[in-house]
């Protein structure tokens, strides 16, 4: 074992080298603040390129958000809303549990039911939505064996939400009174 500067045999003084090279490479800045920037979008996203609703099924929308869901355009309005808002990822975990509800095999279903739990809502997760304690206890008790209505709680939790606080705020928004001029 290497003790003491003086008494380094040749190929500690060689090892120790070799991991302050390393390490400096792995410390460098990067080349230019370029690489650091994240592309931020200022003109929100269009919808996909589906036939836009006749006015009436448009004006449907403010009936219920199951009507927006259902609907390819309605789909893709309420989406790109909610990303110019920074809070897409509500309508993203409930699309996910839909995803996942459509699943037949069970080691697939692991699979997937993990994924979700670790982008959705485990604490700290990427996109963690917002549902109380009792809901992620639930939620993490249902996924010790995953099966289709494992993420139905919070999945149900969420439509609320999204029913109650995005719904309005979208059919106030400017992707709405657009749609239905």
């Amino acid at each position: 074992m290497c003790k003491g500067l003086a008494a380094l045999p040749h190929s500690c003084l060689e090892r120790a080298k070799e991991i302050k090279i390393k390490l400096g490479i792995l410390l460098q800045k990067p080349d230019s603040a370029v690489d650091l920037v994240i592309p931020y979008n200022e003109k929100p996203e269009k919808p996909a390129k589906t036939q836009k609703p006749p006015l009436d099924e448009a004006l449907q929308w403010r009936d219920s958000l199951d009507k927006i869901l259902q609907n390819n355009y309605g789909l893709a309005s309420f989406k790109s809303f909610l990303k110019s808002e920074f809070s897409e990822e509500n309508l993203e975990f409930w699309l996910a549990c839909e995803d996942y509800r459509k699943i037949k095999s069970p080691a697939k279903m692991a699979e997937k039911a993990k994924k979700i739990y670790e982008e959705f809502i485990q604490t700290e997760a990427p996109k963690e939505v917002n549902i109380d304690h009792f809901t992620k206890d639930i939620t993490m008790k249902n996924l010790v064996e995953p099966s289709p209505s494992s993420f139905d709680v919070a999945q149900k939790r969420i439509y609320s939400l999204m029913e109650k606080d995005s719904l309005p705020r979208f059919l106030r928004s400017e992707f709405y009174k657009e749609l239905i001029k």
